[in-house]
């Protein structure tokens, strides 16, 4: 029996569709640039910059841990901040929180917002003031994405 191909038909002449978990990084650098222009020509407002906190070896001088994120439209966006376990505990990674932030701030973002993982850090980001937008399950079964926000703004003045 002949297999059966289980993609509809093309309906879009001279559009080939790929799905992938290896882009090339100037096809995932093309979309990300070509959205970004629609922003600014929609909004005129051109302002999407990288944010990060990295932590370095003193010695080597290589980057063991931080935060990535960027700013954009009012917006910190928080993607990653990693440390390793040894050091975790002592402060640091609310400094590096603390400094990210300062950071948006200075660059006019009014809101922040990121998703940790339920067994990852939910309980941190509370307790620096960001609070719960809703969970997403997802896998390992009782595991779900946290979606956070914090306002940016500073307080009313008295």
């Amino acid at each position: 029996m002949p297999a059966t191909d289980s993609t509809p038909p093309n309906p879009w002449p001279g559009i080939g569709l790929t799905v992938t978990d290896a882009p090339e990084p100037t096809d995932v650098s093309l979309v990300s640039d070509a959205l970004d222009r629609f922003n600014t020509d929609t909004t005129a407002i051109d302002d999407r910059r990288p944010l990060a906190v990295l932590v370095r070896d003193s010695r080597t001088g290589r980057v063991t841990g931080g935060l990535t994120g960027r700013t954009s439209l009012g917006l910190f966006f928080l993607d990653l901040l990693f440390l390793p376990r040894e050091l975790r505990g002592g402060g640091l990674g609310s400094e590096i929180l603390r400094r990210a932030e300062n950071e948006a701030r200075a660059r006019g973002c009014r809101t922040a917002v990121l998703y940790t993982i339920s067994f990852q850090a939910p309980g941190f980001y509370a307790k620096h003031g960001w609070r719960r937008l809703g969970d997403v399950p997802c896998d390992p079964p009782g595991t779900s994405r946290v979606f956070m926000t914090k306002d940016l703004a500073p307080p009313a003045a008295p």
